[in-house]
């Protein structure tokens, strides 16, 4: 079983900076895939950023120059660096985690953009 924890979200004005932290605790293999996904009220779960261990990226063509994931294997850590908030980005964060065949998620944490 594998347990995933998200911290630091909150409200944020425009043009402000969050990190995300999403701490992951469990039986994890060393081949896996990490990610922080979105769901903002009204709509569908969408992908912010995913990594694999081999360390390549991929990102919303909406956050893409604007936020940044990273990870840490040593801590079973995983971040999202968000820089140029929008207030379309205000949103629920989820923590993904890919691994053993098996996909986990995070309870959520929320961010709010102002204008």
């Amino acid at each position: 079983q594998v347990q995933l924890v998200e911290s630091g979200g909150g409200l944020v004005q425009a043009g402000g900076s969050l990190r995300l932290s999403c701490a992951a605790s469990g039986s994890i293999f060393s081949i896996n895939a990490r990610g922080w996904y979105r769901q903002a009220p009204g709509k569908q779960r969408e992908l912010v950023a995913i990594l694999a261990t081999g360390g390549s990226t991929n990102y919303a063509d909406s956050v893409k120059g604007r936020f940044t994931i990273s990870r840490d294997n040593a801590k079973n850590m995983v971040y999202l660096q968000m820089n140029s908030l929008k207030p379309e980005d205000t949103a629920v964060y989820y923590c993904n985690l890919f691994t053993g065949g098996r996909t986990y998620w995070g309870q959520g944490t929320q961010v709010t953009v102002t204008s």
